[in-house]
C-alpha cells in the first residue's frame, strides 16, 4: 500500500496530516504528486470529494520549503484561483492545516471583504495566495498586489473557471503573470470544448484522470421523483420530517428561489438557513458555519454551494429544482459522501425539467433510479418525447416569446413618420428620390444622377 512517506512528502507535512487524521493518499494524490513536484503543467480530473485540495497543496508546500526565498512586498510565490468565496477560503484553510509546521505565509482575497485587511496581510508578500478572479483584479488594479513573481498558478474547479463568466478575468491575470511558470488546472468535470480552451495556458501538460470524467461519486445512492412543481415544498417537508437526516443540503435554481424555500421550511418549524450571491460575505459565513457546527440542519443554497463546501456527515442532499446545466449535477450530489462516507441525493423533476434529467443520465451515462411517493406523477416512458423548455433557462437557444413579440414591432422612425402624414405634411423629396443635400440646402448626391462636380468659384474683377 503506497503511503504519503513514499510519494516523497517531508517530515514536517507528514505530522501535519497525521495530525488531520490522514493515512493513506487517495488515487489522484498518487497519481499527481509526482508529476507537480517535478515541475510540469497538470491538468488533474477526479470525481468531487477525492482529495484534489491536498494533491497539489502537499507537493506546493514541500517544494515552497525546500527553496525558501522572500516573495517581495505585496507579491507571491503561488497563486490559487476559485470560483467562489467559500471555495477559496477552504483552500485558504487548507494550506494553513498541511503547512502549520512549516512557518510558511498564507493570504486569501475574495469579494466582500475587506479590502484594507486585505492589503495589510499582502503588504509584505507571502508564499501562497488564494484569491477569486474579481477580487484579484481589483487589488492588482490598486497596486497592492504584484504578480510578476508568480512561480506556481493553480485553477481549481478549471472547468468552472473557464466558463464564460471567469475567462476574461482570467486572461488579464494571465497577461500579467511570467511566460515562465508552472500551471495546474483540476476539476472534476473537464468538457472537450473548455479542455481545449485550457489548452491556451498550459504548455504540454500531463494529463490524469483517475475516474471518468463527469462520473458521479459511486457511494452516492441517487434517486428521482418526478413530482408537479406545486408540490415540491410540500414533499420537500415530507421527507424531512425523517430524524435519520442529520444534515441536509437543498439546491435551488435561483437566488429568490432560495430565499423562499428557506422561509417555508423555517415557518414549518425546521432549521433552515439560506446561502447564495446576493447574501452579504459575513451572512455567507454565519449560514456556512451554523451549518458546519449543527446549529442549523438544513442549507438552501444555490451553485455558490455545488463548489467548495466541504462539511462532514451531509447525509443528504436534495435537487429542488434540477440543474439546466448538467455537469453542476455531478457537483451539487457530491457534497455529500465524501471521505469514504456514503450518502442519498435526490431529485424533484417537474414535467418541464425532463429535458434537464434526460441531460443529466446522457453525461453520466447512467439512468436515475425513480422514486415513487404519495405525491409522484407518472413517470414518462423512455421513448416518450421530452419537450425543452424555452428561453433562457433552456438549453435550445430559443427566443422567448417576449422577445419575439418586441422584435416584431416597427422602429420609432416609422410611427413617427405616420404622425407626420396626419398632419398634413406630404412626403419630403428626399425620402422618395434619395436626395442628400448640406447645411446649405445644396445637393450633394441624387438617384437621378451623380453629384454635381466640384466647381473652383470664379473670383470676381475688383473696381480700382
Amino acid at each position: 500500500m503506497t503511503t504519503f512517506q513514499d510519494l516523497g512528502v517531508s517530515a514536517p507535512i507528514l505530522k501535519a496530516l497525521e495530525s488531520e487524521g490522514y493515512t493513506k493518499p487517495t488515487p489522484i494524490q498518487i497519481q499527481a504528486l509526482p508529476i507537480v513536484r517535478k515541475g510540469g503543467d497538470l491538468i488533474g480530473l477526479a470525481q468531487t470529494g477525492t482529495g484534489k485540495t491536498a494533491a497539489f497543496a502537499l507537493p506546493i508546500l514541500d517544494r515552497l520549503h525546500k527553496d525558501r526565498k522572500f516573495a517581495g512586498e505585496k507579491s507571491c510565490r503561488t497563486l490559487v484561483l476559485a470560483p467562489t468565496r467559500e471555495l477559496a477560503a477552504q483552500i485558504g484553510d487548507s494550506f494553513r492545516a498541511y503547512g502549520k509546521y512549516l512557518g510558511l505565509s498564507t493570504a486569501v482575497v475574495f469579494g466582500g471583504a475587506s479590502m484594507h485587511k486585505q492589503k495589510q496581510a499582502m503588504f509584505r508578500g507571502v508564499d501562497i495566495l488564494v484569491a477569486t478572479p474579481g477580487r484579484l483584479l481589483d487589488h492588482v488594479s490598486q497596486r497592492s498586489v504584484r504578480l510578476d513573481k508568480v512561480e506556481i498558478l493553480v485553477l481549481d474547479e478549471a472547468d468552472h473557471m473557464l466558463d464564460m463568466g471567469f475567462i476574461h478575468d482570467l486572461r488579464k491575470i494571465a497577461t500579467i503573470l511570467p511566460r515562465q511558470r508552472q500551471t495546474l488546472f483540476f476539476s472534476a468535470t473537464m468538457p472537450p470544448s473548455i479542455e481545449e480552451l485550457a489548452a491556451q495556458f498550459l504548455d504540454k501538460p500531463d494529463r490524469i484522470a483517475v475516474t471518468p470524467v463527469s462520473s458521479t461519486a459511486e457511494r452516492v445512492e441517487q434517486v428521482v421523483v418526478h413530482v408537479d412543481q406545486s408540490k415540491k415544498q410540500d414533499l420537500l417537508h415530507a421527507m424531512l420530517a425523517d430524524k435519520s437526516i442529520k444534515r441536509a443540503l437543498v439546491f435551488a435554481r435561483t437566488k429568490h428561489g432560495a430565499d423562499r424555500v428557506a422561509k417555508k421550511l423555517e415557518s414549518a418549524g425546521f432549521s433552515a438557513d439560506a446561502i447564495h450571491g446576493n447574501k452579504s460575505q459575513g451572512q455567507r459565513t454565519r449560514a456556512l458555519d451554523g451549518f458546519k457546527k449543527g446549529q442549523t440542519r438544513i442549507l438552501v443554497a444555490t451553485e455558490v454551494a455545488a463548489r467548495g463546501i466541504d462539511v462532514d456527515d451531509i447525509t443528504h442532499v436534495f435537487n429542488f429544482d434540477l440543474p439546466n446545466v448538467p455537469e453542476q449535477y455531478v457537483h451539487r450530489i457530491g457534497r455529500t459522501a465524501r471521505a469514504a462516507r456514503t450518502g442519498i441525493a435526490i431529485s424533484f423533476c417537474a414535467p418541464d425539467e425532463r429535458a434537464y434529467l434526460r441531460d443529466i443520465e446522457k453525461l453520466t451515462k447512467q439512468p436515475v433510479p425513480v422514486l415513487e411517493t404519495d405525491m409522484s406523477l407518472r413517470a414518462p416512458r423512455a421513448d416518450e418525447r421530452v419537450v425543452r423548455p424555452k428561453g433562457p433557462a433552456g438549453r435550445s437557444g430559443s427566443v422567448h416569446p417576449a422577445r419575439k413579440k418586441s422584435q416584431a414591432k416597427h422602429h420609432a422612425s416609422e410611427a413617427h413618420g405616420k404622425a407626420h402624414a396626419k398632419q398634413g405634411h406630404g412626403p419630403t423629396r428626399s425620402r422618395d428620390e434619395g436626395d442628400r443635400r448640406d447645411r446649405k440646402g445644396n445637393a450633394v448626391w441624387s438617384n437621378n444622377g451623380a453629384p454635381p462636380k466640384y466647381r473652383k468659384p470664379t473670383r470676381r474683377p475688383t473696381s480700382v
